[in-house]
């Protein structure tokens, strides 16, 4: 499968490296803003670097993945979507409901969500079905000076409400609650709880789920990705075995 990569940041070095080699997963294209400054990725990937993007949408390639940032998702994913199956990492722009339903327009090429720093995605689709989903709950616990400006000794809850109310006020700190809302009951039915905790070292997310098939419960504690503590393992690895799991020929859930 021939990829074009979108942004050479933490998560874009992370895939070049681990599909460098990759029987399957095969980068052939970068889509930058600066060529003097990633130039290099040509020789040490065997890559071409664009900086022209009708050039690269042009290019030959079964799928872009875009790992640049909200801003840059925003404006191109439009045009990208029209054209080629796309794997957005920075979920984030689709908390705006107008690119949302525009990028599900008929004819629209598919659109993969990988799911981030998160995990029973799965399941939360299946109880969906038929309606058999009745509330889905997700409580973040992070540490606290990610979330408040001043020293606390105890933790605080900081948000209760709404994804839709929790996204508008912590926007850099709600991609899991947008990728779970699109999963389950949409933003305006998912609950959440944003924790600053003082004691905490890592992100941390509970997701609550219940409705006529049953109850279920799972947490997520993540560790930060080594080339960029912002930005947690998990992430880059779902990304990397989403398109993994696209190139097989069997398919799990």
């Amino acid at each position: 499968m021939k990829i074009g990569l979108i942004g050479a940041g933490a998560i874009g070095q992370y895939l070049l490296k681990h599909a460098e080699g990759h029987s399957d997963l095969n980068i052939t294209s970068v889509f930058v803003r600066n060529y003097d400054k990633y130039q290099h990725l040509e020789d040490q990937f065997d890559v071409e670097v664009f900086t022209d993007f009708k050039a690269f949408l042009n290019a030959e390639t079964d799928i872009i993945v875009e790992a640049a940032n909200v801003e840059t998702s925003k404006i191109l994913l439009p045009e990208m979507i029209k054209v080629k199956d796309v794997m957005l990492i920075s979920i984030g722009a689709l908390a705006d409901e107008a690119l949302l339903k525009a990028v599900s327009k008929a004819g629209s090429k598919t659109l993969h969500l990988p799911s981030g720093a998160i995990g029973g995605l799965d399941l939360v689709q299946n109880a969906k079905a038929l309606g058999n989903l009745e509330s889905v709950t997700l409580t973040t616990r992070k540490p606290a000076a990610s979330l408040v400006s001043q020293p606390i000794t105890n933790e605080t809850i900081v948000f209760e409400g709404k994804a839709k109310d929790a996204i508008d006020k912590f926007p850099k700190n709600m991609n899991v609650s947008i990728i779970l809302s699109l999963a389950g009951l949409g933003i305006d039915r998912t609950k959440v709880v944003l924790i600053a905790d003082p004691e905490a070292s890592k992100n941390t997310h509970t997701i609550n789920v219940s409705g006529g098939f049953g109850d279920a419960e799972f947490t997520i504690s993540n560790q930060p990705l080594p080339e960029n503590p912002k930005t947690s393992a998990l992430a880059a690895l779902s990304v990397f075995a989403a398109l993994e799991r696209m190139a097989t020929n069997i398919k799990i859930g």
